[in-house]
C-alpha cells in the first residue's frame, strides 16, 4: 500500500497547476490532501473527481479555510470524519480510513501563530488525537497518523531552530505534543530511517525560502510500532511543487 499526503494550501489553486499529476505518477493507493479551502460543490465535476478512487471530502464550515480530502483507490471498510468535538470538527481537519484492522488518519493541525486562544486550541487538538489514537489501539488496531503536523520537532527539523525558539510551531509546549505521541506507542517513521536527515517539507513564499532550502519538516508519518517491519519505503517528496508544502510519501507491504 502506497500513501501520500501533502497539505496542498488549496486543491484548487493545485488544479490550475496541475500538480497532482506528479504523485499520480507513483500510483498511490491513498492520496491524503489538507488544507484544501474548498467544498466539493465549489470546483469542477473534472477536478472533483480522480479516475480510479473513491473520495472522501471533509471541509470546513467557513469558507475558503482548512478542509481534507482523502482519495483512495480501495473502498474502506469504514469512513470517520473528525473527533467527535464541536470545537475542531468545524473546522474540517480529520478523516479517519479504516482498511480491515488499519486505521489511516488524514489531519491538519491546527496553525497556533494568531494568539494564546488558538494555541491552547492547537494542544487541545493534539491530546484529542492521542486520545483516538490511543484508544484504537486498545482494540488492537494498527495506526496511522500522516498529514500536516504544524510542528518541527527537534532542532535538525527546521533551518533556524534559534530563531524560532519563541514562535508557534517550534514552542516547547507544541514539542512536547510530538514526545507524547512517540511515548504512547507510535514511530516518526521517517525520523527513526533517516537519523540525521535535515530535509524539510515546508517553506514560507517569502525570501526565497525553498530555493535556499530555509525550511521546516513539519508534516509526518507517524505509526504503530507493530507495522515498522511493514515498511518498505518513507520519502519526502521535496521535488513536488505546487505548494508552499511538499507532499510526504509511504509505502507498506501487504
Amino acid at each position: 500500500m502506497k500513501i501520500i499526503s501533502w497539505n496542498v494550501n488549496g486543491l484548487r489553486a493545485i488544479h490550475r497547476k496541475n500538480a497532482l499529476k506528479q504523485i499520480l505518477e507513483l500510483s498511490p493507493d491513498l492520496i491524503c490532501l489538507q488544507e484544501i479551502k474548498a467544498k466539493p460543490d465549489q470546483i469542477s465535476e473534472t477536478e472533483r473527481e480522480l479516475a480510479g478512487y473513491y473520495s472522501f471530502w471533509n471541509p470546513a464550515e467557513r469558507p475558503g479555510y482548512s478542509g481534507v480530502l482523502t482519495y483512495s483507490k480501495i473502498m474502506p471498510d469504514e469512513i470517520k470524519y473528525g473527533l467527535q468535538h464541536e470545537s475542531s470538527d468545524s473546522e474540517g481537519r480529520v478523516i479517519r480510513t479504516d482498511i480491515g484492522k488499519t486505521s489511516i488518519f488524514n489531519i491538519y493541525f491546527p496553525n497556533g501563530q494568531r494568539g494564546q486562544d488558538r494555541l491552547d486550541f492547537k494542544l487541545g487538538f493534539y491530546d484529542q488525537v492521542l486520545k483516538t489514537s490511543r484508544d484504537l489501539q486498545t482494540i488492537g488496531n494498527e495506526v496511522i497518523i500522516g498529514g500536516d503536523f504544524n510542528t518541527a520537532h527537534k532542532e535538525m527539523d527546521l533551518a533556524n531552530p534559534r530563531e524560532n525558539e519563541m514562535n508557534s510551531g517550534f514552542l516547547p509546549e507544541e514539542r512536547v505534543k510530538i514526545d507524547e505521541y512517540l511515548a504512547a506507542g507510535l514511530v516518526d517513521i521517517y525520523r527513526l530511517r533517516n537519523p540525521t536527515d535535515t530535509r524539510y517539507t515546508w517553506w514560507t513564499y517569502r525570501f526565497g525560502a525553498r530555493a535556499r532550502n530555509i525550511g521546516w519538516r513539519i508534516d509526518y508519518f507517524l505509526i504503530t510500532e507493530n507495522l515498522t517491519e511493514r515498511i518498505k519505503k518513507v520519502d519526502i517528496l521535496d521535488r513536488v511543487e505546487g505548494s508552499d508544502h511538499c507532499p510526504v510519501f509511504l509505502e507498506l507491504s501487504d
